[in-house]
This record gives structure tokens, sequence and C-alpha cells, in this order.
């Protein structure tokens, strides 16, 4: 048994936002119907290297990128571009709670695809468009991208080293835009989803990235609006909070620099870390007692620090501050991420039966739930991998229909 048992979600999206939602849906148990472009598939089955190398060691045309957002989905191919097409669609739509697109404002329409359309055949559809800037706004026609987009809404401002020590505008290294666009619209359309079984009526869920990329903007947008002052880039450390940075400690064994990173979250901590530090005065000096003092004198405190750190190898003060329960941490490269037992345990790399590669391994989902875990069924697919099965197991078409849809090119 899944959560989302009996929930079929036609997916129109493509890239990542709208399939990271898509594969969340999937994972908790959606029937999630992929649909793709024949010929061609979601922009991201070329985004490689890597690609998936097959049981002899050849690349197949499966990237890497497009195997970490599909798991648990089925895959069906459709040129919506043909009315015959947009007609196939719209009988797919019927039969589904959900229906997920990130087209360009508009497009929809010129299909006969959007919310009013489908809503018309099915009222309680949820239908769901992730795009840039939103269905509304002057800047709604542009396309949208997570590079752009980390720009226009403020995260690389506050992203990277500080300017006076030669910091700039920095990306973080993975499109967090799409990533939390995809998953605030999974959350969205699981609400908008608990509406329409109490009330029968289905509803638009309008997802920007720009929307998400100011809403992640979190404690340091709060800080603005209170404060009226424009945060910068701190580098590693922490606006709010100090000492919560990263810090360079005596060289490893092979004399390469080594750094770890010392998390405090409050004034006991502190106490904590100064007594494991051999230097217990300096939770004592009033400068330096209370987050708000060290913030205010962190031109004073982090140089101190810095020369403690420097005394003592990684793994020593690891050790001793773990010990002491101060929050702090290794930083990892990927290797040692998945070397890690910790990681392992917690079941973080599943291993898919793919139909190109016996032992495809892939990033778990993170959901731990104890009554309805999230499924590990379907490895992705390959384009129209389920294009015959979805047509005549959800819409009955027989063999001859669906020969026809692919002689005139519709799938």
């Amino acid at each position: 048994m899944n959560s989302l048992d009996g929930i079929r979600v036609l997916d129109l999206s493509r890239v990542l936002a709208g399939p990271w939602c898509t594969q969340t849906l999937a994972d908790l148990g959606a029937d999630v119907i992929k649909v793709e472009r024949p010929g061609a598939g979601d922009d991201t089955r070329s985004w490689g290297p890597p690609f998936l190398q097959d049981n002899s060691g050849a690349d197949t045309a499966e990237s890497a990128y497009y195997l970490g957002a599909n798991r648990n989905k089925r895959s069906i191919t459709c040129d919506i571009a043909k009315p015959a097409g947009q007609a196939l669609i719209r009988e797919l739509a019927a039969h589904c709670q959900v229906f997920v697109e990130n087209f360009k404002v508009g497009d929809m329409a010129r299909y006969g695809l959007d919310f009013e359309s489908l809503r018309a055949i099915n009222p309680s559809l949820v239908y769901c468009s992730v795009t840039g800037f939103g269905q509304t706004g002057p800047y709604s026609d542009r396309a949208g991208y997570d590079y752009a987009i980390q720009g226009m809404g403020g995260l690389m401002s506050v992203t990277g080293e500080r300017d006076d020590l030669g910091g700039g505008p920095q990306k973080v290294g993975v499109a967090v835009a799409d990533l939390f666009t995809g998953m605030y619209a999974s959350v969205a359309i699981l609400a908008a989803l608990r509406h329409a079984e109490k009330t029968g009526e289905g509803q638009h869920v309008d997802m920007a990235l720009l929307d998400t990329q100011v809403a992640m903007l979190a404690n340091l947008g709060a800080n603005y609006l209170v404060s009226g002052k424009t945060p910068g880039r701190s580098g590693n450390a922490h606006q709010n909070i100090v000492p919560y940075q990263v810090f360079e400690t005596a060289p490893a064994a092979d004399g390469n620099h080594d750094y770890m990173i010392l998390a405090v979250g409050n004034d006991k901590q502190f106490a904590k870390f100064c007594d494991v530090a051999g230097r217990p005065e300096l939770a004592q000096d009033e400068r330096f007692a209370k987050n708000q003092g060290r913030v205010r004198h962190r031109a004073v405190l982090v140089p101190l620090l810095e020369a403690i750190f420097r005394t003592r190898r990684k793994a020593d003060w690891l050790g001793a501050l773990e010990a002491a329960k101060v929050p702090c941490g290794a930083i990892n490269n990927l290797a040692e991420v998945f070397a890690d037992p910790h990681v392992s345990q917690r079941a973080m790399v599943t291993e898919w039966a793919h139909p190109l590669r016996g032992d495809l391994r892939l990033v778990a989902s993170p959901i731990k739930m104890s009554a309805t875990p999230v499924r590990c069924e379907r490895p992705p697919p390959l384009l129209g991998q389920h294009t015959i099965e979805v047509l005549e197991g959800v819409l009955g078409l027989g063999g001859g229909d669906v020969e026809r849809l692919r002689n005139d090119g519709v799938i």
C-alpha cells in the first residue's frame, strides 16, 4: 500500500522543476504518466555525459541527469502539436486526478489543454502549471531558467565569499530554484487533492520559480524587511549566528589543507566548544557570552577561533566536539558522501533493474514513512516504453487504433 494509491498524474513537464514534483508524487504511489515528444523526449535525456552504461559498458541514450528525476514513472510519446495528439491528452486527462505542465504561458491554451478546457472535461482535476515567472505579472511571458532565477531572486547576492575578500556573484552548485519549486508544487498538489476529495472541485496551481526563490530567502528576506538593510555575501559564515562557519584546521597527514564546519547554535553550545578548545574564558567574556555579542564582535572573535583551530587536526576536533555534543561536521566530496556508513544505513542509495542495466544505482527519496513507505518499483522509463500499455490499459484503445496513431506520427 502507498500513500497516493489511486491517484493518476498526467505529466507534461520536462527538465527539472516539474519532473522533480512528479517524481515525488510517483515515489508516494501515484501512477505518473510522463508524456514526451516522439523521437526526442525530455530535454534532459541528452544532457550528458555522463550517460548510463549498459551491461556491456557502452554508453546508452539515458543521461544521469534524466535518470535522477524520473523514477517510478511510465513514459508515453505523444505529439501535442497535432490535433490527434491534443485529443489523446484530453482523453487521458479525463482519467487522471492531476495534470502537470511547464510550458510557456499561453501554450496550453493554444493546444486546447489549458485549465479551463480540461476542467470542462474533468471538474475535479488538479492542474499545476510550473513556469519561471507565473501566469500573471509583467514577466509572465518570459522563459525562466534556474540560473537566471537565482540571480533575479537575490540568491546570488548572498552566496559566495565576501566581496572584500574577492567574492562575487555565485550560484548554488545544484538547481535549487527548480528543486524547491518542484517540492512546493508537490505540497500544493497534495493540498489541492485534499480539497478536491472533499468538494469535488479541482483548481489551478500556479507555481513560479521566481516566487519560490523569493520565499527561499527565508531569514535573509526577513532580515531585510525588518531592518531595511540589504545583506551581502558572507562566504561560509552565517548572517545571524557566530561561530557558524568553516574553519581551517592543522594540515592533514599528507600536508594538504584541511577544513571543517563548526555550527554553534546557542550560547550553551558555545561554552561547550570553548571547554573543548581549552579556552573557557572566551565564553565568560561579555563580548562573546551571548550570540548577539558574538555577531557584533565577529571581527574580533573569528580570528581568535581561526588560530585555535589551526592547532589540531580535523579528526581530533571532530571527535572531541561530537563527544561534547557541539554541532560540527566534515566537508565531504560525493565519493565520501556515498561511502558514509550513516548514509548507507539510511538507505539513501537504491538499486534498480533498468532495461539497459540490471544494477542501476540512484539516489533514494529521503521520505521515510512507517505505514506507507515510498515505493521503488519502476526504474526511470525508456522513451515511450509504456505507450501501448497506457493507451490500452487506461483508454481501452485497440491495436488498430494504436497503429493508426503511430502511422500518423502522433505517438
